[in-house]
């Protein structure tokens, strides 16, 4: 439903509810999500695209007084396509890293996402190439996100290195500069299943504020996505490696984003896999439609001694009613820094409560 200004011009966004469930912490809430903008613009040539998110006063951030007290962009990004194959993308961007876009089929996304690999938007360059069956991208990005507005230091969409705030214990001041990135990737026929897999890489320079000096954050990934009919599978394993020059504790980094910051352990391998299963047809006079089903699971195994292992499984659907676009999950989570009351600002780093923990969360959105 987004409204076509011109030929080459569309404007839309979305408004979204949410309603979460969670009898152990006494939560049970159904008010606003969020509000979005969108702009996309595309020509023979030349190609952009605007998102600009805003939160406020609603769980969970009930401790705001307005809509719009939290708000950042999740991308803005001019490019150009030099032919049907090539473009290049510049601005705030989603680094080519791993699964894409998502790792998985799920809405509350996995344990990727908090620790900085999965849906993360850099300023930078992204050159992007399909020569047959090979995707190659790759990019430079010089610096996260700007920030947005909120109460905390971690003002952005996505989960990116920050400078802690003075509630986060171990906290660190690192600023991650000159991220370069390579995915490369093929697709095959396996079988039955029409299938991807693929490589990512990822280096960039952690600038510690208080010591200036300079670490490094290295991290690689092997991912695969297949599809055979209406069944879907994903599977990831991924190397996360810092080695941040904190005047303190060098086995964490601080994170942040959605308002908040939180430790991540430095060192660390991430496993995801997804299966998914479509639902053809429309339901209910036509009323229902696009119907998947899907598990998911994620960990974080870390290095560190005596760090705890975070997990986060999802068990969920999604589907179209009429115009709106709900997804509903029944979530568990162990040393989850986002399920279950496991402490926010450590369960990714040290770890937290140590025992798993579950909600349940429906998303219901107007696109338009």
């Amino acid at each position: 439903m987004a409204i076509q200004v011109t030929d080459n011009l569309d404007l839309g966004g979305a408004i979204r509810a949410r309603w979460d469930y969670d009898p152990d912490r006494d939560i049970q809430k159904f008010n606003f999500d969020t509000a979005f903008l969108t702009a996309k613009y595309t020509s023979d040539t030349w190609i952009a695209a605007a998102k600009y998110r805003f939160y406020g006063r609603a769980y969970p951030y009930q401790y705001t007084n307005h809509v719009g007290a939290v708000q950042f962009a999740e991308s803005a990004w001019v490019g150009y396509k030099f032919n049907s194959n090539q473009q290049v993308q510049v601005g705030l961007n989603q680094v080519p890293f791993g699964l894409q876009p998502y790792f998985g089929s799920t809405f509350y996304e996995t344990l990727g996402n908090v620790a900085g690999l999965e849906d993360v938007e850099q300023v930078g360059v992204k050159y992007i190439q399909q020569s047959g069956d090979w995707n190659i991208q790759t990019g430079y990005y010089l610096r996260p996100a700007w920030q947005g507005k909120g109460t905390s230091k971690g003002d952005t969409y996505s989960s990116v290195v920050s400078n802690a705030d003075s509630y986060v214990a171990d906290g660190s001041n690192n600023q991650e500069r000159n991220t370069v990135v390579l995915r490369i990737a093929k697709a095959m026929d396996l079988g039955n299943w029409k299938s991807e897999v693929g490589i990512s890489g990822l280096t960039s320079t952690l600038k510690n504020r208080d010591t200036e000096e300079d670490g490094r954050r290295n991290d690689i990934a092997l991912h695969y996505k297949g599809k055979n009919g209406p069944w879907g599978v994903q599977l990831q394993a991924a190397r996360q490696q810092m080695s941040p020059r904190n005047p303190g504790n060098t086995d964490l980094v601080t994170f942040g984003g959605y308002d908040g910051t939180y430790n991540v352990a430095a060192r660390g391998n991430l496993y995801v896999a997804d299966l998914s299963y479509d639902i053809q047809g429309k339901y209910l006079a036509d009323l229902i439609s696009g119907i998947t089903v899907y598990a998911n699971y994620s960990g974080f195994e870390k290095s560190g001694d005596d760090f705890k292992t975070s997990q986060r499984a999802i068990f969920g659907t999604s589907f179209s009613v009429g115009k709106f676009y709900i997804a509903s999950e029944w979530i568990f989570g162990k040393n989850d820094p986002f399920i279950g009351g496991s402490s926010y600002t450590q369960s990714l780093g040290a770890g937290g409560s140590n025992q798993w923990e579950n909600q349940l969360y429906t998303n219901i959105g107007f696109y338009f």
